[in-house]
Parts: C-alpha cells; structure tokens; sequence
C-alpha cells in the first residue's frame, strides 16, 4: 500500500495527491505513451527532463508511479531507451526509486529496469550502473524478504534473473555483498539504517510469498537460486546460511515432493512445469553433492525425494510417447515439428538433472534406507524398472551399487530387475 506521506515533511502547497480530473489527464497521457509517435512526441517535449523535476520535488506518490510508468512505456522503442539510459543523472535518479516506500513506484520501475536490461544495446550501461550503485542491492533485497506485494516481487525477480544472467562478477558481488558488510548503508528517504542482507535467505523468503500465488514467479526465483548454483561462491551462500542450507532445501524438497508434478496431476504436467523442475532439482543436486554430512541429505529423510524423481522420469515416458505420436499426426506440418522438438530439448535438460540427482541419491542408500523405500511404495518393480530404464548405461556404476543393496533388502525383486535388465548380470 501506498506510504501515508508526512505532511510535517511536505512544504506550504506541495501536493500529496492528484485531484481526480488531473489524474484522468496524466493517465491518458500514461496510455497513450505505449503508441511509438506518442513516446518520440514526448520525448521531442523533454518529458525525461520534466519527469527529472518531478521526482526531485513531488511528495506524491501517484504522480511519481505514473511518470516512471510513462518513462517505462518510452522505453520500449529503442532508440527512446538509448537516449534515455545514457543519461546518466536520469539513470541514477531512476536506481533511487527502487528505494521508495510505494509499491505502485517499485513496480513501474521494476518494468522499466527490466525493459532497459531486456535490449541488448542499453543491457551493460545498467548492469555498470547498478553495479557502482551498492544501494540498489539493499533496495531489491527489503523487497524480496518484507514485501507481500506478489506482482512487484515477480517484477524484482526478473530483474534479479535478468543481471545474473548478463553478468556474473555483478552476481558475485551480490553473493558476498551480505558476508562482509556490518552495517547496512543509510539509504535516502529512510532515517534507519538497512539490516544487513544476505541474498539466499531474501530469495527464499519472496519465493515462498509467490509460490502458491504465481508459478511464473515461483519460476523466475527457482532460477535465480540455480544462477547462484553455477558458481562456487554460490553453492557456498547457499549451504552455508546460518541453518546450513536447511531452509532452502525444506523448501524445495517440500516443492517437489508435495506441489509439483504429484500422483493425480495429468501426464502433460510435466510439460508444463519442466523449467521450474529442472531450476529446483539442479539446486538439490548440487547441494546434495556439497553437503553429503547434513542431516537433512540422509537418506532415511529422503525416500520420498527418491519416489518424485522416478515419477517425474515416468511422466516424461508418457510424454515423450505422447509426443512421438503427435509428431506422426502433424508430419505434414512443419510447425508442429518445431515445437516438439523444442519441447523434447527441455525435457532432455529435466532428464538430465533428474537422472544426476537420483543417481546420486541412490547409491548413498544403505539397506535400512531401501527396506523403508519398499515399505512406504517408492520402489518396487515398476519404479526400479523406470528408475534402471532411464540411468543405464551413463550410471551403470549407481545402478550396479543400488541393486547390491537391493539383493539384500529383498532377493526376488533384485532377481526380477536383472531378468529385465541383462547388462546388470552378475559377471561370473
């Protein structure tokens, strides 16, 4: 919600809100500026410089929100955004925004740093600038851990996304920002000092706000968390949070265990969700492999994990079944053609980390662990069969351990999987 302004702070006349027949103007001007003549007329007018004045002097919030949301919608022909991020004062007074108490004003400016990031030509004067900016990082990291706003903070998500994936020192920085700092910087307009953030625990918590609200959101935080997994210092803020890594890993585990891809979901579920799966079991893969002494990677804890994996692999079965035969349909038509195949590329990446991660898993498990895998229906033929389909030949060392272990827990399943499965026979 809006920040009641304060009127001690506001000197004689400057007004709070807009009255209503101005507001209709300015909104129609706001509406109109999606029109590409529309945005080279106001920008021919100086708009950017006009809107300048008014961030410096207006104390109201629904005039700020509806200025940057014009500058948002300029920003979308490219010759406008050049203009408009290389000047260097809009630019800065631009980051300050992110620090406003108005959620209206965070969200317009979020769209705009994301539509700035999104072209190609402008992408690195931002990333340089929020780099040189250290308040930018405290902005975005209150909103990700105290905002309930779930549209803003999958907009500030994006823009998260969006840096680490151009830049990855920007990223580093990030990581270590909340590591070695004691005190959070006095940003303007807010008398007490920041807390000092660390970004895992901040991702987390915005995560956990968007996730049964927005999957888009769930998503876009999903994939920051595996962005932070592609480098060392990353892994390391990850598991080495105060509660070693525990949080995220609950959350996660809770994610694909209870939400995603479950028994009754429809086959084509898969298809739906397989960029948030592959994001969130990249992230347990290498936390599992980083962190084999946590007690929350035991085994005992983890045999429902052990059955999503192998249902998610039995879901893509179905799908890439059901794909082949669509294929044949729609032979004739090249479009449908693509889409498979696209669609058959990211169900590889799925398979791939899905087929690591179980690998891994299985062979940590002793004989306890897979006596209580078959008492509570996670293996037994069908699974170990789908499980053994899928793994063999890349991991046939993890196979091979597992149906050791198997032997032991329960003979005649072992029997039956190496009657099915030839190349596991014992070699005599």
């Amino acid at each position: 919600a809006p920040a009641e302004p304060d009127p001690a702070a506001s000197p004689e006349g400057a007004r709070t809100e807009l009255d209503e027949e101005m507001e209709n103007d300015i909104c129609k001007v706001w509406d109109m500026s999606m029109d590409e003549d529309v945005a080279l007329f106001l920008q021919e007018f100086n708009a950017p410089d006009i809107f300048m004045g008014v961030f410096a002097k207006s104390k109201c919030p629904r005039l700020t929100e509806i200025c940057v949301g014009i500058l948002g919608n300029m920003a979308c022909f490219q010759d406008i955004c050049m203009s408009i991020s290389k000047d260097e004062n809009l630019g800065q007074v631009l980051l300050q925004r992110l620090c406003d108490s108005d959620s209206p004003t965070l969200l317009e400016t979020s769209r705009l740093l994301l539509t700035c990031l999104s072209q190609p030509e402008v992408a690195n004067v931002w990333v340089e600038r929020i780099r040189e900016n250290p308040s930018v990082y405290d902005c975005v990291c209150f909103i990700m851990s105290s905002s309930t706003n779930v549209e803003l903070l999958v907009k500030v998500g994006e823009v998260v996304d969006k840096l680490f994936d151009l830049d990855e020192e920007l990223m580093l920085n990030w990581i270590k920002n909340g590591t070695c700092r004691s005190v959070g910087p006095s940003v303007d307009d807010s008398p007490e000092e920041l807390p000092d953030f660390k970004i895992v625990p901040c991702i987390l918590e915005a995560a956990k706000q968007v996730r049964s609200d927005n999957p888009e959101g769930l998503d876009v935080y999903m994939h920051i968390l595996q962005l932070l997994t592609t480098v060392d210092e990353g892994i390391q803020a990850i598991v080495q949070a105060p509660d070693g890594g525990k949080d995220t890993w609950s959350l996660l585990y809770d994610l694909v265990c209870q939400e995603l891809c479950q028994p009754d979901d429809p086959l084509i579920i898969v298809q739906e969700q397989k960029t948030v799966l592959a994001s969130i079991l990249s992230v347990l893969s290498a936390m599992f492999a980083s962190q084999t002494e946590q007690e929350y990677t035991r085994m005992r804890k983890n045999m429902p994990l052990i059955g999503s994996l192998i249902r998610i692999l039995q879901y893509m079965e179905g799908c890439g079944k059901r794909a082949v035969d669509n294929s044949k349909e729609s032979e004739q038509e090249d479009t449908g053609k693509t889409d498979v195949n696209e669609e058959d590329f990211h169900l590889k990446i799925l398979k791939d980390i899905c087929c690591e991660l179980l690998s891994n898993m299985l062979q940590e498990l002793t004989k306890e662990n897979t006596l209580e895998g078959l008492h509570q229906g996670h293996l037994n033929e069908q699974t170990c069969s789908c499980a053994f389909q899928n793994l063999l030949p890349l991991y046939f060392a993890s196979v091979e351990s597992f149906l050791e272990v198997l032997r032991e827990a329960d003979q005649t399943l072992a029997d039956n999987l190496e009657k099915r499965f030839p190349s596991l026979k014992v070699q005599t």
